[in-house]
């Protein structure tokens, strides 16, 4: 399921990031790809050496914490990884799949994709996020401050960019509900009791809803 999340930072943390992202402190982006990603990889990324590098990255875990859309789409067990990428003019990431398994001296699953616009669309040409699929390409441009999540699962690829700067942040998540459909069918079931709550209050329809989400969930998690 591909889903967009608006609003992911308030307009004072989004400030807050950009602001002291410093391109003295990017390094080239091929560092932190796999051997076949490499090959087309052309984009520079925050170095982990940087002082103010971990602080910017609790600030965006904080911001998908409290982010209830966030929550019940990807059902987040670990948001293990992340990287703040810029890209200038004639930079591009062809198409390509994100590593399985990430992490160091302990791995973790890659569920779920995540990127989280920093620059607004009107300052760079190009730059579109697009993802593969059997059906076609789906394009995504978005607001600074709004997300988007995937499944790691699917090729995807970033097109040049033509003119300006593309700043995003990008993380991967090992989900408690691994497989991408039974996250969607969960999803549909949050989503349709909460609404149903809005309208009706707690209701029997709303219990019952709420057991099979629940009972689901039980069944499903790999906790």
């Amino acid at each position: 399921m591909m889903l967009t999340i608006p609003d992911v930072l308030t307009s004072e943390e989004l400030n807050s990031v950009v602001s002291s992202l410093d391109a003295s402190d990017f390094v080239d982006g091929k560092t932190t790809a796999g051997w076949h990603a490499k090959l087309v990889k052309q984009n520079t990324q925050l170095k982990n050496e940087a002082s103010y590098s971990q602080a910017l990255k609790e600030t965006i875990k904080n911001a998908l914490r409290r982010n209830p859309l966030f929550q019940i789409a990807v059902q987040p067990r670990l948001i293990h990884s992340m990287l703040f990428s810029r890209y200038e003019s004639g930079m591009s990431y062809g198409s390509h799949i994100d590593n399985a398994l990430m992490g160091g001296q302990e791995f973790w699953r890659s569920d779920v994709s995540l990127t989280l616009f920093l620059s607004s669309p009107s300052s760079y040409g190009g730059g579109e996020l697009v993802i593969e699929g059997v059906e076609g390409e789906t394009t995504f441009k978005l607001e600074a401050g709004s997300a988007i999540v995937y499944p790691s699962s699917t090729l995807h690829r970033v097109n040049p960019v033509t003119e300006g700067v593309r700043l995003v942040a990008v993380a991967w998540v090992q989900s408690l509900v691994r497989d991408p459909h039974k996250r969607e069918i969960l999803f549909d079931l949050d989503v349709a009791r909460r609404a149903l709550f809005e309208k009706q209050g707690k209701t029997t329809e709303f219990d019952l809803i709420s057991k099979s989400h629940a009972n689901l969930l039980r069944q499903w998690a790999d906790a």
